[in-house]
């Protein structure tokens, strides 16, 4: 299939859709697709940027600044930027481009446009793959009360989900939710788990033995600190170990949360915390490898199910996790369920740190939960399930549009053909 993949995050950036794209990416190409990312760059100095990256046709597209900006800026920026990235499609060698499906990342909401038009023109179905469910966090957490702003919002995600054939979801808990927006039907709806390739050990700029945790049992939290996290929770459990000469806190990454955090830490006198910057997502197995636990948090407030990026690549790298999360999350079940650690949802910080305790004393009398980890991310999180799942709507729904519409022919296009040898294998689904 020739597809294209439509997101305003990819390498070299390091946040975990970037690479969860990547990976994404990287997949479709092995199993014989013809992949075409349409990226969002607003730091390109010209219209258009096309690059080859692992046999992935990378096509980069200036638009309006939206990371790191007030959020009126923002707002305008990620309202403009499916108009900027059409307008400079055009202006590419690509313009002309034709597919036989469309797959497009949220967050953003905002991207509707560029692949509603996209799959006019092809004719082809579109495949959303929805990661948080915006507005309706920010609400859960405060930040966005339900008038006008909320409204605002709330249209452009709606238009989102009326411009997709397929949503995929990654948490069985988020169905519900999406079974009630507009006339969406439950057939177009499926869990996508996400997914993490495993990637080789290229060491890592962390030496934890350089530190002031050296010789510790190494609790890790690497990813985005932020308000929708709810780091402090990890700060106030290293608080009440900091007598624990055995345990320590390693944050690396980055966010709005960092500096705060950082002097939190400080202004406690917290010993056993090391804070570090964020690293290339190539070193993180080398972190990991440093490591002993793995730390998710979630602000409680939030009522939609999440599972973060960070906790496949915990399990890839056979980490058990410590999570404090918001009741009735999936993850709950999922950790207690795997017995791969410990899932907290009360609001008890003895409790917590107690979890704590019992998890470092469960590793090292039962090393086997390391294999379990390391099962589950084989299991459920690999991109050949999640690529298989998402190839697999997009043929059904193609079929469908040959049979309802007639099928469209696609004019040649020197170097877009695939070769019949080289066809897209058929992989069976792990996760229907």
């Amino acid at each position: 299939m020739r597809i294209a993949l439509v997101a305003d995050v990819f390498p070299p950036l390091r946040s975990s859709g970037a690479v969860q794209l990547r990976d994404l990416a990287r997949e479709l190409v092995r199993q014989g697709h013809e992949v075409t990312a349409m990226i969002a760059s607003p730091d390109l100095q010209k219209d258009w940027q096309l690059e080859s990256i692992d046999g992935v046709q990378v096509l980069r597209l200036r638009t309006p600044k939206t990371k790191d900006v007030g959020y009126l800026r923002r707002t305008i920026g990620e309202l403009l930027m499916p108009f900027a990235m059409l307008r400079n499609l055009r202006r590419s060698p690509l313009a002309g481009q034709r597919f036989d499906g469309v797959t497009w990342y949220s967050p953003s909401i905002f991207l509707g446009p560029l692949v509603k038009m996209l799959k006019t023109t092809s004719a082809c179905p579109s495949y959303l793959i929805i990661r948080d469910i915006f507005p309706e966090w920010a609400v859960d957490m405060g930040l966005m009360g339900r008038g006008l702003p909320y409204r605002f919002f709330k249209a452009v995600a709606n238009y989102q989900y009326s411009v997709a054939d397929i949503i995929g979801v990654q948490s069985p808990g988020n169905l519900d939710y999406f079974a009630n927006v507009g006339d969406r039907s439950v057939q177009r709806l499926e869990v996508l788990h996400n997914w993490l390739a495993e990637g080789a050990d290229a060491g890592c700029s962390i030496n934890v033995s350089d530190t002031a945790l050296k010789g510790r049992k190494i609790f890790v939290y690497a990813g985005n600190m932020g308000v929708a996290q709810g780091v402090d929770v990890l700060l106030e459990l290293a608080e009440r170990l900091q007598e624990r000469a055995d345990i320590g806190f390693l944050f690396v990454g980055r966010g709005s949360d960092v500096a705060r955090l950082r002097g939190v830490a400080v202004q406690r006198e917290l010993d056993n915390v090391v804070f570090a910057d964020e690293i290339d997502p190539d070193e993180i197995p080398g972190l990991y490898a440093q490591c002993h636990v793995g730390l998710v948090a979630l602000d409680p407030r939030h009522k939609s199910h999440n599972i973060p990026g960070k906790f496949l690549s915990y399990m890839q790298s056979a980490l058990p996790v410590l999570a404090c999360i918001n009741p009735g999350n999936d993850l709950i079940g999922l950790i207690n369920g795997e017995r791969i650690g410990s899932a907290y949802t009360g609001g008890d910080p003895a409790h917590f740190a107690a979890l704590a305790e019992q998890l470092v004393e469960q590793i090292e009398k039962e090393p086997e939960i390391q294999i379990r980890c390391t099962r589950l991310a084989a299991k459920m999180f690999s991109a050949e399930a999640a690529v298989s799942k998402i190839v697999c709507a997009l043929g059904q729904k193609n079929e469908h549009h040959s049979i309802f519409a007639g099928a469209t022919e696609r004019p040649y296009q020197p170097g877009a053909e695939v070769a019949k040898d080289k066809a897209a294998p058929q992989y069976p689904s792990r996760l229907s």
